[in-house]
């Protein structure tokens, strides 16, 4: 862990690689958009040698390793790729007390976003347990003044103590609880805490919106969470990664029955608000 990191700006993009990050920022939508965008990124991170990325994006200041991380390529080289749809939707919701809980935070492409938009009142907790991208984290939600966000070193599961999380070397952000491996490089040890234990522990008394990215153990924290945690932190807004096929329970119809509506769905992640009593379903 680097105590000491140099201070932001210290890697800001020049040159040839600072024209490659605004054209890809710049291409259309479409088939033919998205392959000259790869194209140029390629180029752009062969240029960059290893070297991290201090740049503005999202609203926030982030230092970006564009290499095995899927959401810092898109963070640097695409923002409107990194889930605009639930970004918008969560800045629309937004109120002077906004709490916000980003369970699978990675390097803060969602905390940051919202925090660069809600106001000093707003209490965001990242939730990132791999030790490396933590510390990405942590740095990023330092070079700016927000002052709304605090980081949590903990894997949300659905109860306290150590979990293994098994890690994919290729992509940073597909780490999971839920992956058998044998390779024992690709484990490590994390300390775990149930979701309602973490919500008194913080003393939140109302969730306004919640998003899960924790490649398909969302049910296994969210069939606990509303086992166990009273009605009034159940979340207003919850944003959850597309997870069917690795769910051992039917979650969208857990959720359902607790008073919540699918009211959009993306790419990557079902949109769920929970229903006022008395209104219909």
């Amino acid at each position: 862990m680097n105590d000491n990191p140099p201070p932001f700006g210290t890697y800001a993009a020049t040159g040839a690689v600072a024209r490659l990050i605004r054209w890809t920022r710049a291409m259309p939508a479409g088939w033919l958009g998205k392959r000259l965008g790869f194209l140029l990124r390629r180029i752009a991170i062969g240029r960059l040698g290893g070297k991290p990325v201090d740049v503005a994006s999202l609203g926030a200041n982030f230092r970006l390793s564009p290499y095995n991380n899927v959401c810092e390529k898109r963070i640097l080289f695409s923002p409107r790729d990194f889930d605009e749809t639930e970004r918008d939707l969560l800045i629309s919701r937004l109120t002077p007390d906004f709490v916000f809980l980003d369970i699978g935070a990675n390097i803060g492409g969602y905390s940051l976003a919202v925090a660069a938009k809600a106001g000093p009142g707003a209490r965001i907790l990242a939730f990132e347990p791999q030790p490396e991208v933590f510390e990405r984290l942590t740095y990023n939600i330092r070079a700016n003044p927000f002052g709304n966000v605090k980081a949590l070193a903990v894997a949300v599961a659905d109860r306290n103590g150590e979990i293994t999380l098994f890690l994919d070397p290729r992509n940073k952000g597909e780490a999971s609880v839920k992956i058998v491996s044998s390779d024992q490089a690709r484990q490590v040890k994390v300390p775990a805490r149930s979701l309602a234990f973490i919500c008194e522990d913080e003393t939140l008394d109302h969730i306004d919106a919640m998003k899960l990215d924790v490649e398909g153990a969302e049910d296994i924290i969210l069939n606990r969470f509303f086992t166990d945690a009273r009605e009034s932190l159940w979340p207003k807004l919850i944003i959850v990664e597309r997870g069917e096929e690795r769910w051992s329970s039917d979650l969208l119809g857990m959720l359902g029955a607790k008073g919540y509506k699918k009211i959009g769905e993306t790419r990557n992640n079902h949109l769920l608000e929970r229903l006022p009593a008395g209104s219909p379903a």
